[in-house]
This record gives structure tokens, C-alpha cells and sequence, in this order.
């Protein structure tokens, strides 16, 4: 008994260490990056691409779709949705995939805008610093904005403008409450579901979208069985 409660403690202390070393490189990392390009500049150099759109200019439909899909508590947690974590390792641990990541729309910010080649461990607590950071900077829809002018939407399209006018012909606000919530669903595999090379699966995602859309209330069955009909 006294071995196995020696061996639990050494190995809950060897955990702790590594969190610990974890935390350490990770913050080590964000100093580095916010001290080659402030945030306030990482922001302004989104904010003065031509086609940037603000998100008045963008039909409401997708920003809604967006934050069902994407982070459904985007506007109760602080950069880091440690309850989405969770709920994403349960979801992956019950279907045995890696489907769901947990990471929040301010974390894919700071990944964007700071650490897109990074896919180390250290780089996902370097961005969770830059997450809570750009939270006490800039209001939630203001992280929105710089989010959706600044993600792939496939086919070359890195910003919302660009993605609506290529893929629809439309800019941001004149698109469908369909185009919207088709277009929508890309961002999370652009390659898999760019309109121009997988037009059906990206249909598919589409439906999941509606379907989240409805779990979090932003649509009823009805209006959501209208949005589908309009293709």
C-alpha cells in the first residue's frame, strides 16, 4: 500500500512539474511574440487590409452562426472556456475522435495572428495569454470583427470580404441568411469545405451550423427549415 501511495504521489508531483514547465515555456513565448509585434499593432495591421469589413457591414445571420458553431460561450468566458475543454474532451473521449478542439474564437485570434505554424503544446498556452490579453483590450465584438477579417475561408480567401465576393459575388452584408450560414462553416476545415472543391460537403457542414443555430436559440425549426430551402 505504502509503494503504490509512493508511486500515485511521485507520479501526481511529476504532473505538476510538467504543467508547471509547460506554463513557463508557454508565457516565455507569448513575451517573446508580444515583443516582437505588439498587440495593438497585430490589430491595427488587420485593420488596415483593403477589404477589412466592419461588423456592421456583415449580415448578422453569420456572425450568430459563427458563435454557435465555433464557441458557443463566447460571450460568457474571458479568452478561455475551460467548461469547453471539457465538454470537447468528453465529446472526443466518447466518440473516440479528435473532432472537437475547445479552443475559443479569441484563441484562434491569437493563433491567426501570432503562432500559425506553432502546433506545439508550449504555443497553446503561449496563445491563451494572448487570448486573455486581447479580452481585457478590445470589447467581444470587436474580437468578432478582427476574426472574421482575419481566418481562411478557402480558395485563397483569408477575410470575410474577399470569401462573400469570391465564393457569392455579394459583399459581406448583402449575402443570404443561406450563403451566410453555408459560408459559415468553412473556417473550421477550408480545405474539406471550400465551396469550390467540395460544394457538398460543404453543404453537409452547413446543416450543422443550422443545427447548432437552433440548439443555442438563434433560430427556430421553422425559420431554420426556410434558411435550408433558399439553395
Amino acid at each position: 500500500m505504502k509503494f503504490i501511495k509512493k508511486t500515485i504521489s511521485s507520479i501526481l508531483i511529476l504532473a505538476l512539474l510538467i504543467i508547471v514547465g509547460l506554463v513557463a515555456a508557454g508565457y516565455g513565448k507569448y513575451k517573446q511574440a508580444v515583443s516582437q509585434l505588439s498587440i495593438e499593432d497585430a490589430v491595427k495591421k488587420i485593420q488596415t487590409y483593403s477589404s477589412y469589413t466592419e461588423l456592421a457591414n456583415i449580415n448578422p445571420t453569420f456572425k450568430d452562426a459563427m458563435v454557435c458553431v465555433e464557441d458557443r460561450r463566447f460571450y460568457e468566458h474571458k479568452g478561455v472556456d475551460v467548461k469547453g475543454i471539457i465538454r470537447a474532451f468528453k465529446s472526443n473521449f466518447e466518440k473516440k475522435t479528435f473532432a472537437e478542439g475547445g479552443s475559443t474564437i479569441t484563441q484562434q485570434l491569437a493563433k491567426n495572428i501570432y503562432f500559425i505554424n506553432d502546433d506545439s503544446l508550449t504555443r497553446k498556452v503561449a496563445e491563451s495569454f494572448v487570448a486573455f490579453k486581447l479580452e481585457t483590450k478590445f470589447s467581444k465584438d470587436e474580437i468578432l470583427e478582427l476574426y472574421f477579417n482575419n481566418i481562411y475561408y478557402g480558395s485563397g480567401y483569408y477575410r470575410i470580404c474577399d470569401a462573400s465576393v469570391g465564393y457569392f459575388g455579394k459583399e459581406p452584408a448583402e449575402m443570404s441568411d443561406y450563403e451566410a450560414t453555408l459560408l459559415a462553416g468553412i473556417p473550421n476545415a477550408p480545405s474539406v469545405y471550400s465551396l469550390d472543391n467540395n460544394p457538398d460537403l460543404a453543404k453537409q457542414r452547413q446543416k450543422t451550423v443550422i443545427e447548432a443555430m437552433v440548439e443555442n436559440g438563434k433560430l427556430s425549426e421553422e425559420e431554420a427549415e426556410e434558411i435550408l430551402s433558399q439553395q
